[in-house]
């Protein structure tokens, strides 16, 4: 076993003045951006409606920042560099060959369609951007274009000589229609020119979930497109006539958000058996996590070794090292280096989600530590996150911040970050949650002063 952290490893990298401007708004910029006023009337519910506004805003009030987030054209440019190295990769049959020996059986599959909202997230170290992981059910995409929509310009780019990238290639007003036509050509891989008529958005127990409100979204936006949806439980499908039903609605495509990636719970029986038998489509499904999301994946694609034994070129290879946080499994049998080095890493679950029984290495137990030896983990080398200062309820407070590209075939659709305090983005902070990313692009002219 290898332990480094690439923080520590790499020479820091000369700072431009582009990636200066972006750090200086990061610390400076106490501007409220989040228009309260145009979120009420964007979500403003219709006679009878749900109101999406009391949830989301008021409900849940830490889902949504206050403020936005600055990132240089530069740093964003490097992210895109690792997500096109790592769809590279990933379409190899040697990795996929190598990723797929520790997949559950339902990964074997192979559908054709390829799996909507890729969530890769980085840190934003002092070296450059670092990959710390892929998931392959990313939430908020849809909550993140209604934000950047209804957004007040910063104060600090009014006239301030600075220019801003779209946060995504489709403009902001645009976005939605964008994710259609991302589900009709998951559709069409599958059915061709068939009519997409009905779609389940699926998660367990979906009333309680905390990302209902998108569930939600989603559902008034497909139907705003002619298409039937239903929010629901994949214990209320059922397989039956070569179909996949709720009640008396035939179900053409389930938007799956469950976290059993592989389908492998009982209760997914109906929905694993539909989608074996290509009675239904389903996105993302579980080759995408398997190719994608599992986190023993990152410890391959940081082993210069296998890359070489898998056939990856050599300037691939210098991008994975350098922008993918190092990672390795954990055994047993490594135990005193782990603990060793513990205050150098960030332990994961294989196939977990959400920050879900993660932990620093600097917060453990002995006791914790002695869960994880028996559990399948990876140790992940610690990127400690960028900043970002904000004023809240008349202090200064510091948030630590991560990006989100959604990605869909490799390009990305949307960038946003996420404001938190704590070891991990948890939806907790006050002033925090999902924020715009303003993308600061400086001319020769503005480089000068």
């Amino acid at each position: 076993m290898t332990l480094s952290s690439n923080s520590d490893s790499s020479p820091a990298l000369t700072v431009d003045p582009c990636e200066r401007r972006a750090k200086q708004l990061n610390i400076q910029c106490r501007c409220v951006s989040l228009n309260r006023e145009a979120m009420r009337a964007e979500l403003c519910p219709q006679k009878d409606d749900v109101n999406l506004y009391r949830m989301i805003v008021e409900e849940r009030p830490h889902l949504l920042a206050e403020s936005a987030v600055f990132v240089s054209e530069t740093c964003v440019q490097r992210q895109r560099a690792i997500i096109a190295a790592l769809e590279s990769v990933i379409v190899m049959p040697s990795y996929q060959d190598r990723v797929l020996e520790y997949a559950p059986d339902a990964a074997k599959f192979t559908p054709k369609a390829c799996g909507v909202f890729f969530g890769y997230d980085f840190h934003l170290s002092a070296e450059g951007p670092q990959l710390i992981e892929i998931n392959t059910n990313a939430g908020g995409a849809l909550l993140n274009a209604i934000l950047a929509r209804t957004q007040k310009v910063c104060c600090d780019l009014e006239g301030g000589g600075l220019s801003t990238l779209a946060t995504c290639e489709t403009a902001a007003n645009d976005q939605e229609q964008a994710f259609i036509e991302m589900f009709l050509e998951e559709w069409q891989a599958e059915r061709g020119q068939q009519p997409l008529r009905s779609i389940a958005i699926v998660d367990e127990d979906p009333q309680t979930q905390y990302m209902l409100p998108e569930f939600l979204l989603f559902k008034k936006l497909f139907e705003r497109y002619n298409i039937n949806a239903v929010i629901c439980d994949p214990a209320e499908l059922v397989y039956d006539n070569q179909a996949l039903w709720r009640g008396n609605q035939r179900i053409d495509l389930v938007y799956n958000r469950l976290t059993d990636f592989g389908l492998e719970a009982t209760a997914h029986e109906a929905l694993l058996e539909a989608y074996l038998a290509e009675a239904v489509v389903v996105t993302p499904h579980p080759r995408a996590h398997a190719l994608y999301a599992d986190k023993r994946n990152l410890t391959l694609l940081t082993d210069e070794a296998a890359l070489i034994d898998i056939g990856v070129d050599a300037k691939t290879r210098t991008i994975l090292l350098s922008g993918i946080a190092h990672t390795v499994s954990v055994n047993p049998d490594d135990s005193e280096t782990l603990w060793t080095n513990r205050k150098h890493l960030f332990f994961k679950p294989a196939k977990g989600y959400g920050s879900k029984a993660a932990y620093r290495g600097d917060k453990l137990t002995r006791r914790v530590f002695g869960e994880i030896l028996q559990g399948d983990y990876v140790a992940q080398s610690l990127v400690q996150p960028s900043g970002r200062q904000l004023e809240v309820e008349n202090k200064v407070v510091d948030f630590k911040l991560d990006l989100r590209h959604y990605v869909y075939k490799g390009r990305t659709q949307l960038i946003s970050a996420r404001l938190y305090q704590g070891q991990t983005t948890n939806f907790r902070t006050p002033g925090g949650g999902f924020a715009q990313v303003m993308v600061v692009s400086c001319r020769d002219d503005e480089i000068r002063n």
